[in-house]
């Protein structure tokens, strides 16, 4: 099996244990490279707007989008997402470097194969803090917890946890994990999951957590505008 097996890229990190899996991936990578590369279209066409996810192939499903990258599923593989690199996008090396880094810890995903500019990584399950907020779902103490101590854990492990917002970690059970670790090597005063924490004790603890109250999606999403709008103006690093 091929595990952190890029061209260009130290295969020093240790095997990762996929006994928890219940399928072979061998087989999920000859789809990816037989059925799914070929046939899906993805496009970048501004560098900070989400990629363009031009064509999926059946029965593949789009999960989510970013500025560089897309992670999709395949119904037969639960436990397990495929992200891959728009062509001509940063962030791959890096992505796989942070994943060597991490290892296995039940707060993050766990890459199992990376090669060509996708990865194959262990799907996690959950609700955005984001969509809690939207969907009035409580949000316990523990959550956040979990959450800061998963972000010393990568600080221990020479990552800088970077731009970690409610759109990007999600509450599973009661507890708390990060989905998205990729920016991790990058320069980041950690400010964007700070001033998420005062917003948990100083709001939404005291005020909206009892209320149940379900915040609309565009408020959700002016509310995000004027705080990067906040942080642009007083030069804040996230």
């Amino acid at each position: 099996m091929f595990l952190y097996d890029s061209p260009d890229y130290s295969t020093s990190s240790p095997v990762l244990d996929t006994t928890q899996l219940s399928q072979p991936i061998e087989t999920l990578v000859e789809k990816i490279y037989q059925e799914f590369r070929p046939q899906v279209g993805l496009k970048s066409i501004r560098p900070h707007d989400p990629i363009e996810v031009q064509h999926i192939p059946t029965p593949w499903q789009l999960l989510g989008t970013g500025n560089y990258a897309a992670v999709f599923a395949h119904p037969e593989y639960l436990d397990l997402v495929v992200k891959i690199y728009a062509p001509g996008r940063p962030g791959f090396e890096d992505e796989v470097e942070v994943y060597r880094r991490i290892g296995s810890h039940p707060a993050f995903s766990q890459c199992f194969y990376a090669r060509d500019n996708f990865l194959i990584l262990k799907r996690l399950h959950g609700v955005t803090l984001y969509n809690c907020l939207h969907r009035g779902l409580r949000i316990p103490k523990q959550v956040i917890l979990d959450i800061d101590r998963a972000l010393d854990y990568a600080r221990s492990r020479g990552l800088r946890p970077h731009d970690v917002h409610g759109k990007n970690v999600m509450m599973r059970e009661g507890q708390g994990v990060v989905v998205d670790i990729s920016d991790f090597l990058r320069e980041g005063s950690g400010a964007a999951w700070d001033d998420l924490k005062k917003f948990y004790y100083w709001i939404y603890r005291p005020f909206l957590s009892p209320l149940r109250i379900r915040i609309p999606l565009s408020l959700l999403d002016v509310s995000r505008g004027v705080y990067r709008c906040l942080r642009m103006l007083l030069k804040r690093k996230a």
